[in-house]
């Protein structure tokens, strides 16, 4: 019997986040610099020959079954994979089997539910036969997650997952647009050479730091205000570097972007992510950031090369975990495989 599959890449945000969270782009146009990286949210689908649905996700070791007549009902319970088969019509079938896995924890801060909702949707396209562009994916998967399940959060995670790469991408009122950049391969190299990825150690829920960013910004915080400007400012800059290679110019801007971002909410930091930071800075560290919303997951570090080791024993002693990782050029991938042991 054959399967479907999928995977589609989480991502680091080196600058902009924050400024593609409603109703920012609608009133002042966001930006955000982000790429992919070997990382990723993996599914596969099963037909089944009778009309029971099962839904497996290993990293939450959660089991749900239900027939496909019947309501769906969002309790808490693999919702995210209940809302995307809803909303692309897979009920309307026979049964099927569908297992989820991500290569990072839930609240990591690298996109993983929007990877994971992305590679979903792959998932669903290839079983009901749909044509769907890059930006139809990205498109269906931000609106399942932030409208039928009404989660905060922005819009760069989706089309970062979808497209691959590294991509400077804009927000407006009525439409997104994904510039991919063709950074030089030494760049790149250096990128990886240099830069730091490390677990904090604790996994955070980003409604309540978006939720506050909303209220600031709608209530005309001038911090607020004025910190996503310059996010965007910071993004075009950064953008910039990485075209010339500008690599020192990179990692002070990282530096300028981390500090610029903690004025957004008092919530994006933390006693323990400041001293991650400070002895980071202390040991050799140009630069970095929280890698999602904030208030935890993964912390990422541009560093001197030859003090990056220094930096990342550091932070070891702290509670931290290095993660080694790699660019992703590709986005979301899917396939088909023969399932030989198939007994359904």
């Amino acid at each position: 019997m054959t399967s479907f599959r999928a995977k589609a890449p989480l991502r680091i945000s080196f600058a902009g986040g924050g400024t593609d969270v409603p109703p920012y782009p609608e009133l002042h146009g966001g930006c955000v610099l982000n790429a992919t990286i070997d990382n990723f949210a993996f599914g596969t689908l099963r037909a089944r020959k009778d009309d029971l649905i099962k839904l497996r996700s290993l990293d939450l070791d959660l089991e749900v079954e239900f027939n496909a007549c019947d309501a769906v009902s969002y309790d808490g319970k693999l919702d995210l994979v209940k809302a995307a088969i809803k909303r692309l019509g897979a009920l309307n079938s026979h049964g099927f089997e569908i297992f989820l896995h991500t290569d990072a924890p839930p609240g990591s801060g690298l996109g993983s539910s929007s990877a994971l909702m992305v590679a979903l949707v792959g998932l669903v396209k290839d079983y009901k036969m749909l044509a769907l562009s890059n930006y139809e994916i990205a498109e269906l998967a931000y609106s399942i997650e932030r409208e039928d399940l009404a989660i905060s959060g922005g819009l760069q995670d989706q089309y970062a997952a979808s497209f691959g790469g590294f991509n400077f991408i804009e927000f407006d009122r009525d439409r997104v647009i994904v510039n991919p950049l063709r950074i030089h391969k030494d760049t790149i190299n250096e990128l990886e050479h240099n830069l730091l990825l490390c677990y904090t150690g604790k996994s955070r829920r980003s409604d309540h730091i978006i939720d506050d960013q909303t209220q600031r910004l709608v209530s005309n915080a001038k911090d607020t205000v004025d910190a996503l400007a310059q996010q965007k400012e910071l993004a075009v800059a950064m953008k910039n570097a990485l075209l010339t290679g500008r690599l020192d110019d990179f990692g002070d801007l990282m530096d300028l972007a981390w500090h610029t971002k903690k004025k957004v909410s008092s919530r994006i930091s933390n006693l323990q992510i400041d001293e991650f930071y400070e002895e980071a800075r202390k040991k050799g560290a140009m630069g970095g950031k929280i890698t999602g919303a904030g208030g935890g997951g993964f912390m990422m570090f541009y560093c001197e090369f030859q003090k990056r080791h220094l930096v990342a024993e550091q932070l070891r002693r702290m509670g931290a975990v290095a993660a080694e990782f790699a660019f992703e050029p590709n986005g979301l991938q899917t396939w088909r495989a023969d399932d030989a042991r198939s007994t359904q």
